[in-house]
Parts: C-alpha cells; sequence; structure tokens
C-alpha cells in the first residue's frame, strides 16, 4: 500500500523501542537456536556505538561489510518515522552507486515493515537537480514515505543542489565520489536549521579528501566525531557467528580461521589493498579508481574466461616448426573459442580491445557487443600466456573474423604490442586503431571508463582475477593507470599486471568509436562446419563471395 504523507496525520506515528532491544530471529519469525549469536540484539558492538553518537557531524572510516550502512538505515528508518516532537526529519542518502540506494532504500522498507507494521513501496522518481548556474538534470533515485510525513530519499549520484536539502543527510563510500569535498562543503549549510551529516566510507588513499577529512578531524580542525570500526573489530564483535547464523552454519574455531585465512587470502600479494580495505589503512598513493563493489555490480555469471598457458616449447624453433603452432592454435580455437562465436547475437554491433603482452604478462582480448539498449555486452574474454606473437594473431584473427557486424577495435600498440596492432591494422583497415598507451591517453578515457561502471553500462565476467585487475588501477601522479612493476598473485598461481582491465578499457574505448560495421569473410582459413556449405554454383570458399571463382583473394575484404 502507498501511503500519501498529506492525508496522515504526524500524531499517529507509533511509539518506537530503541533499536538496539530488536531482536534480529524475532522480526525474521525464526526460532532461534540455544546459543544464540543475536542475544544482545539485531547490532553488534560498534554498530550500536555509532548510532549512540547523536553528533550533529559524525564519520566512521570503516573495514568493508562491517555493518555500519545497514545500522545506518535503521537509526534513519527511526528517524523518518518519528513526529517532529520527537526528532523526526527527512533523510537523504547519497552513495556512489544507484545499486546502492536502491539497497539502503530497501532496508529502510524493511525495517520500517518489521519494526512499525508500516508496508512501504519504493518509489522509483527522477530528481530534479539544478546547479549554482541554473543548469539542470535528472537523477534518477528512490523513495519511501512514513506516515509521519518524512522520507529517505536514495539518489544515484552527488546533487548540485544538495544545499535546498534538510535533514539527515549520509553520504555513504565518500572516498569514492567524485566530488566529495563539494559534497561536504554544500551539506555544512544543513546544519543552519538543524540538518545532520554522516559520512562513512572505506578508505581510498592517503590523498583522497576522505582521508584528509578524517585527519583533520582527529586533528580538532573540525567538529566531526570520528569512529573507526576495522574488519577485526566486527570479527571481535560476532561477525563471522552472525554470517554462520544466517548461513544455518555452526561456528566452530577451525572454521572461523578457515574463514579469516580465505579473506586475507583472496588479496594475494595485494598487502596495500587488504590494508585498506579490512585494517582501515588507506594506501600510500592517490588511491584506488573503482571500489570493489563498483566493479561487481557489473559482474555477470556465466561470462566465460578463456585461458591459454602456452607451453614453453611453441616458442622453441627447434622443438616445433611453424606448422606445429599453427595447428595447435587451430584446435585451441576450436575447442574453445568457437562455441562461443557460435552463440553471438549476429544483429548487434561488435567490437574489441586488447592488450598486448609475450611473457610473464597476459595478453588479453576482450570481446564486446553493444545491445539495443547501447549496454556494452562482454561474451567471453580471452587470456593468453606465454604466446609467441604469430599464434597470438592466429587467435585474434580467428576471433574478429567471427565478430558479427564488426566495426571497431582498439589495440595495445606500446612496444612490442605494435606488431600485432599493425597486423590487424593492415587486415581490417581503419576500423582497428593502434592505441599508444600514453598518459595522455589513460587521463582521456579512464573516467569514461569508470562512468561506465558507474551507470552500469558494460558486463564484465564474475571472476576474481578479472575483478583483481580492475582493483589494480590506482590514481597514479594524478592519472588512473595500473602502475609500472605493480603485480599482483592471480587465483592460478601466476602474476597479473592489470591486463584485462586495461583490455576491457580499451573494448569499451573500441565501442564509443565512430565506425560502420562491414559484412565480410576473410580469405584465410574457415572452420572445419563450414564443409557444409555447397560446392557448386560457382561458391568458393576461399572468399565466401558467391559471384567469385578461382584464387581471388580479397584480404579480407
Amino acid at each position: 500500500m502507498k501511503l500519501n504523507p498529506d492525508t496522515i496525520a504526524q500524531d499517529n506515528t507509533p511509539e518506537l523501542p530503541p533499536p538496539t532491544a530488536f531482536d534480529l530471529g524475532e522480526m525474521a519469525g525464526l526460532k532461534l537456536p540455544e546459543e544464540n549469536p543475536l542475544e544482545t540484539g539485531l547490532l553488534m558492538e560498534h554498530q550500536r556505538e555509532w548510532l549512540a553518537d547523536t553528533s550533529d557531524l559524525k564519520i566512521c572510516e570503516k573495514g568493508r561489510r562491517t555493518g555500519i550502512t545497514f545500522a545506518e538505515a535503521l537509526d534513519d528508518t527511526l528517524i523518518a518515522a518519528a513526529a517532529r516532537d520527537a526528532g523526526g526529519d527527512n533523510v537523504f542518502y547519497i552513495g556512489d552507486t544507484k545499486d546502492k540506494g536502491l539497497e539502503f532504500i530497501g532496508y529502510c522498507a524493511h525495517f520500517a515493515r518489521v519494526v512499525m507494521g508500516e508496508m512501504l513501496e519504493i518509489d522509483e522518481f527522477m530528481f530534479q537537480d539544478m546547479d549554482d548556474k541554473g543548469n539542470t538534470r535528472e537523477i534518477a533515485a528512490y523513495r519511501i514515505r512514513f506516515a509521519s510525513g518524512f522520507r529517505v530519499e536514495a539518489l544515484s549520484s552527488r546533487p548540485a543542489n544538495i544545499r535546498g536539502l534538510q535533514g539527515v543527510v549520509v553520504i555513504d563510500e565518500a572516498a569514492f565520489h567524485q566530488d566529495v569535498r563539494l559534497v561536504l562543503d554544500a551539506v555544512n549549510a544543513l546544519l543552519i536549521w538543524g540538518g545532520k551529516v554522516r559520512v562513512i566510507s572505506t578508505h581510498n588513499g592517503t590523498r583522497n579528501a576522505f582521508n584528509e577529512l578524517v585527519s583533520e578531524a582527529r586533528a580538532g580542525k573540525n567538529p566531526f566525531s570520528v569512529h573507526r570500526i576495522t574488519f577485526a573489530d566486527a570479527v571481535a564483535n560476532g561477525l563471522y557467528e552472525r554470517r554462520c547464523y544466517v548461513k544455518d552454519e555452526d561456528p566452530t574455531p577451525e572454521g572461523k580461521a578457515a574463514w579469516l585465512e580465505l579473506i586475507r587470502g583472496s588479496y594475494g600479494t595485494r598487502t596495500a589493498a587488504m590494508r585498506q580495505e579490512l585494517d582501515v589503512v588507506p594506501a600510500e598513493g592517490e588511491g584506488v579508481f573503482m571500489s570493489r563493489a563498483l566493479i561487481e555490480a557489473c559482474a555477470v555469471e556465466g561470462i566465460p574466461v578463456l585461458r591459454w598457458v602456452v607451453p614453453k616449447e611453441f616458442g622453441d624453433p627447434d622443438k616445433t616448426s611453424d606448422a606445429d603452432r599453427s595447428n595447435a592454435v587451430e584446435r585451441w580455437c576450436n575447442s574453445n573459442l568457437a562455441e562461443h562465436l557460435d552463440q553471438l547475437d549476429t544483429n548487434l554491433r561488435s567490437a574489441f580491445g586488447e592488450d598486448f603482452a609475450r611473457s610473464g604478462d597476459l595478453t588479453c582480448i576482450w570481446p564486446m557487443q553493444i545491445a539495443k539498449d547501447l549496454t556494452r555486452l562482454t561474451p567471453f574474454v580471452v587470456e593468453l600466456r606465454n604466446c609467441p606473437y604469430e599464434m597470438q594473431k592466429q587467435v585474434l584473427f580467428f576471433i574478429v573474423d567471427q565478430l558479427p557486424r564488426f566495426f571497431s577495435g582498439a589495440m595495445d600498440a606500446t612496444g612490442n604490442g605494435a606488431y600485432l596492432a599493425e597486423a590487424a591494422n593492415l587486415k581490417y583497415g581503419k576500423r582497428v586503431e593502434k592505441v599508444s598507451l600514453s598518459l595522455e591517453w589513460y587521463r582521456m578515457n579512464m573516467p569514461q571508463y569508470r562512468s561506465a561502471f558507474e551507470g552500469r553500462d558494460m558486463t564484465v565476467p564474475k571472476d576474481e582475477d578479472i575483478v583483481g585487475d580492475h582493483q589494480a588501477i590506482v590514481y597514479d601522479d594524478g592519472v588512473a593507470r595500473v602502475p609500472r612493476g605493480a603485480t599482483n598473485k592471480g587465483t592460478d598461481g601466476y602474476d597479473r599486471h592489470g591486463d584485462t582491465a586495461i583490455a576491457g578499457a580499451l573494448a569499451w574505448y573500441a565501442s564509443k568509436r565512430e565506425g560502420a560495421p562491414m559484412d565480410f569473410r576473410s580469405s584465410g582459413q574457415r572452420r572445419a562446419s563450414e564443409s557444409a556449405l555447397p560446392t557448386g554454383g560457382g561458391i568458393d570458399r576461399s572468399t565466401g563471395f558467391g559471384v567469385v571463382t578461382g584464387g581471388t583473394d580479397l584480404t579480407g575484404f
């Protein structure tokens, strides 16, 4: 049922118990075990301490998944549901992604239902935003209205006219907002009429405005009350036991040790990232470019990552011949790539990006199709390790020759990558751009790549190594890129250098280029499945053109 705040008297608001009195088992209608990990209430100690702080300005530097946003949602539900004379007010949540806003508003709607019995619907609406110059834009937002007459609104990005809002403002994952300092400067005006500000975030580098705000608060240079909640703090307060309770598992010391080892071990050699995300120690430098949550929001189950570690003998002319190498590529492509290429939507335009490496790092080929709603769809990703130049070229051409309505490619032409990029450019013409991965290219294009994740405008494989590669992008001298020499261990034990992240960025860049698709067939060798084609009527399989006979070679055009 949708409530109309204009027709409901504020004095009908129910009197609410304090949040620490709630029991999750009772709220969910569950029978609790004899040893209840939630016997102290719904909230853990650090969550209760956060809500007990009633400061007008408070800030929390936290480890990942420690439950502060969850607790804040409960508190904000109580605030919005209360009458004005009981401290009720509007609440505005500003997250770093649209999905965060929907998750937060969902928490509030849930608490309203189980705590107060209010069945509230979530409205999706367009927030009319106006900057200081009078320019307007629409921001996708979510809202729930309470019988008190107050509301909770979740905005998907920073509003320019935040100065016009009044109430409690929650800025979540503040370190990952593009202009967090401007947001903080704007919300200060809320204090004039009794508003409150809550700033919550994991860290994003020592030079980030969020870390500066925390440092200033600790130095007494601003009036923010500071809370620091590490992953270890949450574990000490019962996080593992709550996890077991939710998953209907029995908590054991051995299980807890294995769980902790899994969480920390997932970072591999990225110690700085682990300390930043779990131990609340901001990383040196200028911070990671994209949060893990932002990347995972675009991760889709079922997108394959096709990996080939080429045996070393294929790089030794004394052990393998040209024919051996060519046959090996043909076998691998037909066994691993053919079925995925056959499944591509022939009605959609196709592009690709490629990041090159010969040894040590990976060569990554990232195809991309443009859906009808302009979402960039990733059908699969290819990783080649220790692959000789000619073999890489054969794999690349096998893929591109079969991309439906292929119109654009972007290839790493830096250093040794220039050879493969030139070969593709000669074969496919201007549709393939040879990209020099300069600081200027990163400066101009990486912000757009991040925007693709923020807007959920592309899909990526739900793969730990793909996510890790994207987390390897950091601000280096003010430019988002993978720093030279930075490596981390993949799940297979091999070193990685953010290779798929660069290939993904190149694929996105290629998909935005102007270009016209061309329907063609290469003059190269075709797959065995084409044996079903008719042999008469003047059809020549070497070209694919029905009126051409003989040995005409159009080199792919």
